[in-house]
C-alpha cells in the first residue's frame, strides 16, 4: 500500500509538472503594448557577484564604463509563446528585435566566461578540459580543476537573478512564468539556450548536461577535439538546431559537422543549404548557407546572425529572415528523415 501511495504521488507530481509546462502562457494586459528593451547591472541585482580580474572578467573598464550590463527584450504586442531565450554572447539588438517579434522573451546575461587564458596548452586539446570549463562557467559548479567559478557568477544563477529582477520590476512582461514553483531557479523546460561561436558551444554543452526546451547554435558548436558532444544528452537531439556558413573556418575545419554528428542530428535530416531551399527545410536540424562573402572567412563566421555581415537582397533586406524564425520556432516534434553519418566528416582534408 505504501508503495502504491508513493507511486500515485509520483505520477501526480509528473502530471502536475507536465500540465504546468503545457499550460498556455499568461496573456499580456499591458495598457501601452510595445517592444521593451530592459537593462540592469548584474552586480547591482545580486550582491554576491564578484569580478574575476585574473580572466579579465570585471564589472567596469578603466574609465568606469559598466561592463556587467545585462539586456532583456519582450514585445507585449505579440502573442506570447511562453519561452525564454538565454543568449550567451554580446547583446545583438537586431536578433533580440526578432525574438520579440516571434513572441519570445529573451535575455543576455553577463557571466564568468573569459576563461580561455586559464587553459594551458597541454590541456587545451586533451579532449575534456574545454567541456569541463564550459560546464563550470555555465553552472557555477565544480567541474574543472583549472578554475573556481562560484555559483553567483555562473550562467544559471546570473540568468535566474536577472529574471527574478525582471519579474519584480517589469510586471507587464510576466517574467515570473519562467521561475520554478519554489522560487529557487528557472523553469529550464521553458528555456531556449542560444549563442554564436563560443556561446553556441557553451549553450550546447549546457544542454547536454541539463535539459532545456531547445538549443539554437549559430556557427557552432566548436571544440573540435572534445568528447562531450557524444555523451548521453539531457536535451533530446531533435531539440538542437545549428546554422553555419560553409566558408566559416569552423565549417571548413569540420568542427561543426563533427559536433552535429556526435550530437546525433543526422537522425533528423540531411544538411540543407538554405539558399537553395525553402522553409521548413525538410524539417532538418542542420542548416548551412553559401551566400557570397567574397571569400572572407571572418565575415562568414559572423554572417549567420542578424548584423552587418549578414546577407541582404537587392532591396537591402536580410535574406535569412525565414531561417532565423525557423531556428527558434519550428515545432521540435516535426523532424526530417534520418541520413547516414558522413564518413568524411572529421577526417583531414587534402591541401588545395
Amino acid at each position: 500500500m505504501h508503495r502504491l501511495l508513493l507511486l500515485a504521488s509520483a505520477l501526480a507530481l509528473l502530471t502536475s509538472v507536465s500540465n504546468a509546462a503545457e499550460s498556455p502562457p499568461p496573456a499580456y494586459a499591458d495598457t501601452t503594448p510595445q517592444r521593451y528593451h530592459l537593462t540592469a547591472r548584474a552586480s547591482e541585482i545580486d550582491a554576491r557577484t564578484l569580478p574575476h580580474p585574473a580572466i579579465d572578467f570585471v564589472f567596469a573598464d578603466k574609465t568606469g564604463k559598466p561592463l556587467d550590463v545585462e539586456n532583456a527584450v519582450v514585445d507585449t504586442r505579440v502573442a506570447p509563446r511562453g519561452r525564454l531565450v538565454i543568449w550567451l554572447m554580446n547583446y545583438n539588438a537586431l536578433l533580440f528585435e526578432r525574438l520579440g517579434d516571434y513572441g519570445l522573451h529573451a535575455i543576455q546575461v553577463h557571466y564568468a566566461n573569459k576563461w580561455f587564458g586559464l587553459i594551458p596548452t597541454s590541456a587545451r586539446d586533451d579532449g575534456t578540459s574545454l567541456g569541463k570549463m564550459r560546464l563550470e562557467a555555465a553552472t557555477g559548479e565544480d567541474f574543472s580543476p583549472l578554475c573556481a567559478i562560484p555559483q553567483p557568477d555562473g550562467m544559471m544563477e546570473r540568468a535566474f537573478q536577472f529574471v527574478k529582477h525582471l519579474a519584480k520590476t517589469h510586471p507587464q512582461g510576466h517574467w515570473e512564468q519562467f521561475i520554478d514553483v519554489k522560487g529557487t531557479g528557472l523553469r529550464w523546460e521553458k528555456v531556449i539556450m542560444a549563442g554564436s561561436s563560443h556561446g553556441a558551444t557553451t549553450a550546447t554543452r549546457f544542454a547536454v548536461h541539463h535539459r532545456v526546451d531547445r538549443v539554437v547554435a549559430f556557427c557552432g558548436p566548436r571544440d573540435q577535439l572534445e568528447t562531450w558532444q557524444g555523451l548521453p544528452s539531457a536535451t533530446p537531439a531533435n531539440r538542437i538546431f545549428g546554422f553555419s556558413h560553409v566558408l566559416d573556418s569552423g565549417w571548413t575545419g569540420d568542427h561543426y559537422c563533427r559536433s552535429w554528428q556526435m550530437l546525433g542530428l543526422h537522425r533528423y535530416g540531411a544538411i540543407v543549404d538554405v539558399d537553395s531551399s525553402a522553409p521548413p527545410y525538410g524539417n532538418t536540424r542542420r542548416l548551412t548557407t553559401h551566400f557570397n562573402v567574397n571569400g572572407d572567412a571572418d565575415r562568414a563566421h559572423g554572417s549567420v546572425t542578424p548584423g552587418k555581415a549578414s546577407g541582404k537582397d537587392a532591396e537591402g533586406k536580410f535574406i535569412h529572415e525565414s531561417v532565423w524564425r525557423y531556428l527558434f520556432t519550428h515545432p521540435v516534434e516535426e523532424v526530417g528523415a534520418p541520413v547516414p553519418l558522413d564518413p568524411e566528416c572529421g577526417k583531414p582534408r587534402p591541401k588545395k
